[in-house]
């Protein structure tokens, strides 16, 4: 028989300051058996610094979500979408590989990697030269001691804050708060 993934609720009080974006979201993360709290939470804090992207990308008449994530991995782990279905914003969170980064390149607008854990900088070390060409995409480095702190917040029903200002994101919910701040590798 199959694990079925975890189901969380969030409620996230988003204030970008950078931004000027100030919204409240409710969002349901599906954790997959084989997600970690480390990843869940990172798809989470990714969508908070890209929620001013439906106001920059597609003026207010978008969508912000997560995708299906680990069980489906031909859809991005947060997608904006405007209101004509659209790919935007394409973000995957981990160490992907350049071939399907290129692929997201070609459906989406602007493609984010935010990439975590301990093999980060050999994964990047690796794979640079071969995302150099992808002029839509970006790539994020976030502290391991981060996302480690970053899972300490998860809990099946959170109440969260998340404020973005000076290229901070500091989460906040019943656990404590986690200030972190990713550095931009391409």
């Amino acid at each position: 028989m199959a694990l079925k993934s975890t189901i969380f609720k969030a409620d996230l009080a988003l204030a970008d300051i950078d931004h000027a974006c100030y919204t409240d979201l409710q969002l349901t993360l599906a954790r997959h058996p084989s997600e970690t709290d480390e990843r869940m939470m990172v798809r989470l804090a990714a969508l908070a610094l890209n929620a001013h992207q439906v106001q920059a990308m597609c003026g207010g008449d978008g969508r912000i979500g997560f995708g299906a994530g680990l069980s489906s991995p031909d859809e991005p782990d947060v997608l904006l979408s405007d209101f004509t279905g659209r790919a935007r914003l394409w973000v995957e969170v981990g160490q992907p590989d350049d071939k399907p980064l290129a692929k997201a390149c070609s459906k989406a607008d602007q493609v984010i990697v935010y990439a975590h854990g301990p093999a980060a900088e050999v994964w990047w070390r690796g794979i640079a030269g071969k995302l150099a060409r992808l002029d839509r995409l970006q790539v994020w480095r976030l502290p391991a001691a981060d996302v480690q702190a970053l899972a300490q917040l998860a809990e099946r029903s959170m109440q969260l804050q998340a404020t973005v200002q000076e290229g901070v994101l500091t989460l906040s919910g019943t656990r404590g708060s986690v200030p972190t701040e990713p550095l931009r590798w391409k």
